[in-house]
């Protein structure tokens, strides 16, 4: 892994008079997959906004290099067509074909022949495991897993740096969401991007991420592995991880050590 892609330090969110982030800060280093989790309503997405430039904040956040904050809107746009994002409900148009989701990407942002075109779509949906026959079906014919697979190589098309993903294993049965985890595994190795995936799903948690943040009372309660952070004197920290819905995480764990 490289340094810092993404450097964020004092970052305070308001909503009126509500404060949602107090001068929080945290840093996601290049290539890794980084997972934010957190209380429901802890900002969890509102955090995500704010690096994708979609939600006014104070502080700094430091993006490739940029404060984007105070970066003018040509080299913001620069920034953005670094970014690939992936939204919880997947966000396809629903009258338009697979591809044609995909190529409205590609036709936004470069001038190609449509053979070329077609190559890189039918390229993105292998690279997320999706056969080309899903090429002209649209988002209706579509299992929920596919959809979002539908979405990721849409996320995929311009090559980006960065890889945002809000709560992308939601609605999805085990199986589904295990696949789709493999998926994200194995396009970081693969393309060597940097994956900031927002989500509530402890499995996913523990089989993806390699550095995560807790949020909660407007702060980073803890910042790390995720096998490091959990190990807290925080009562919601203990609660998520060590009560009831954590069981399944210990017998986990218990067979991981089993086998090292």
């Amino acid at each position: 892994m490289g340094g810092n892609i993404i450097t964020i330090k004092d970052l305070t969110i308001r909503f009126k008079d509500k404060i949602v982030h107090n001068k929080i800060s945290l840093s996601i280093q290049e290539g890794e997959i980084y997972s934010i989790v957190g209380k429901s309503g802890s900002g969890k997405s509102t955090l995500l906004r704010a690096m994708l430039m979609l939600q006014e904040f104070e502080g700094s956040i430091n993006i490739l290099g940029k404060e984007i904050g105070k970066a003018d809107n040509k080299t913001k746009n620069a920034i953005r067509r670094q970014f690939g994002v992936m939204f919880q409900s997947a966000s396809l148009f629903t009258s338009l074909t697979v591809g044609e989701n995909i190529a409205a990407s590609l036709k936004e942002n470069v001038k190609l022949q449509r053979n070329i075109m077609q190559d890189i779509i039918a390229f993105k949906l292998s690279l997320v495991g999706l056969d080309n026959d899903v090429y002209n079906l649209f988002p209706s014919e579509l299992s929920g897993g596919m959809r979002k697979k539908a979405a990721l190589a849409r996320a995929l098309v311009l090559d980006p740096k960065l890889l945002f993903l809000d709560e992308p294993t939601s609605g999805l049965d085990p199986v589904s969401a295990e696949d789709f985890d493999n998926t994200i595994k194995n396009l970081s190795k693969l393309l060597n991007i940097t994956v900031v995936m927002v989500t509530h799903d402890l499995d996913t948690f523990f089989n993806v991420s390699q550095r995560a943040c807790i949020l909660g009372d407007g702060k980073v309660l803890a910042e790390g592995k995720p096998f490091d952070i959990i190990y807290t004197d925080d009562k919601w920290i203990k609660q998520i991880f060590f009560g009831e819905r954590g069981i399944k995480f210990q017998l986990w764990k218990q067979k991981q050590g089993s086998q090292s």
